[in-house]
């Protein structure tokens, strides 16, 4: 039975009959667990926790940056170096000190995924990488959750709910992952602000629905929204049992990272700062933005965007250690991708977390730069 408080704070739920109080103590009883906190997680922890679910679960091992404060609307400049997951969890109590938040501040990754989402009647991805997403998806299906997920690119959003009441998985839409160098990425596109808030509240929707049992949920089919013409299209897709499903009890983690690219050469900032000491030290290359070079970069890097490296090949030595940097290494990664794979170099090692690594561990001046 609803307090008299509870009635007063979700009056407007009571007041439709497809809610009412019972449908109130559902959300009541309700655990969600949200897999990111950062521009569809953050609307999503909104207004789930002012909706009453009663436990939300958040997961996320990035700590806020000043980017992150354009689009990630639970996050103020206060909260700048802190865990997403810690600060996003205090937020939620302050609009709702009656939401219970269990705080996750690392990535889910295979050791943890089963025991974590097992914890939750429902799990909403919010991450920003197909490991992940994949991840998610096999958990859910092996324990039988759904899984409402939204992705963002550009002006662009999408939603659906997989494994809702035996209906179709992630890998029934998307079997075969993109390559590293074709996945979305707004640290390198960059993002309309207000996007992630749109396809987040459509995720928390889609999750209230299911916690309720209301209306047509997303099953089976995605919902596509394009913010400069303001058009949406759905489009329906079956379920396909014959797909492959890791199994995550005999699974390495190496099916899920070599999902979106093959094995990296990795250095770590520490391990460059000496070998740039060294008599023979490596080629740089940057692969961010002019306007982010200008900022701060490596001393000696040679700047090429990630978007012309296929015409501004022939300046990179191929018989000489390369080290490819980015801001936090996503860019990085598939700027190595697509010239292992297509111009065939051997010569290219990844700075590990970028150039926030490198500000971290080796040079603080650095940061402002990042900000």
């Amino acid at each position: 039975m609803l307090s008299t408080t509870e009635r007063q704070r979700y009056r407007r739920h009571l007041q439709l009959p497809e809610i009412g109080e019972a449908g109130q103590e559902k959300l009541l009883a309700a655990r969600v667990l949200v897999v990111g906190a950062g521009g569809l997680g953050c609307p999503v922890l909104q207004y789930l926790a002012a909706a009453g679910v009663g436990t939300l679960g958040i997961a996320d091992a990035d700590k806020v940056e000043a980017s992150n404060l354009q689009r990630q609307v639970l996050f103020g400049d206060a909260d700048l170096g802190q865990s997403k997951a810690a600060a996003a969890a205090r937020a939620v109590q302050r609009l709702n000190p009656a939401v219970r938040c269990e705080v996750y501040p690392q990535r889910v990754d295979l050791a943890d995924v089963r025991e974590l989402v097992a914890q939750y009647d429902v799990v909403v991805d919010g991450s920003d990488n197909f490991p992940t997403r994949y991840l998610l998806n096999d958990a859910c299906v092996s324990l039988g959750k759904p899984l409402i997920s939204g992705a963002i690119y550009k002006f662009e959003g999408q939603v659906s709910v997989f494994n809702y009441q035996g209906g179709p998985t992630y890998r029934c839409l998307f079997p075969t992952p993109p390559s590293a160098n074709e996945a979305p990425n707004c640290d390198a596109t960059g993002v309309l602000g207000v996007l992630p808030g749109l396809i987040g509240c459509a995720q928390a929707t889609e999750t209230m629905k299911v916690i309720l049992g209301l209306g047509e949920v997303l099953r089976g089919r995605l919902w596509l929204f394009d913010a400069l013409s303001f058009q949406t299209r759905i489009l329906r897709f079956p379920r396909h049992p014959e797909r492959a499903l890791i199994d995550l009890a005999t699974a390495d983690s190496a099916d899920y990272a070599e999902l979106c690219h093959p094995p990296l050469q990795e250095i770590t900032a520490q391990e460059l700062q000496a070998q740039l000491q060294s008599d023979e030290p490596p080629f740089l290359l940057d692969v961010r933005e002019p306007a982010e070079y200008e900022l701060g970069h490596l001393p000696g890097a040679t700047l090429i965007p990630l978007a012309y490296l296929p015409e501004r090949v022939e300046e990179l030595p191929r018989h000489h250690p390369v080290v490819v940097y980015c801001r936090t290494g996503r860019r990085s990664t598939a700027g190595i991708e697509q010239l292992q794979e297509k111009f065939g170099f051997d010569n290219l090692i990844n700075l590990t977390g970028g150039l926030a690594a490198w500000a971290t561990q080796v040079d603080p001046t650095l940061e402002a730069a990042l900000s």
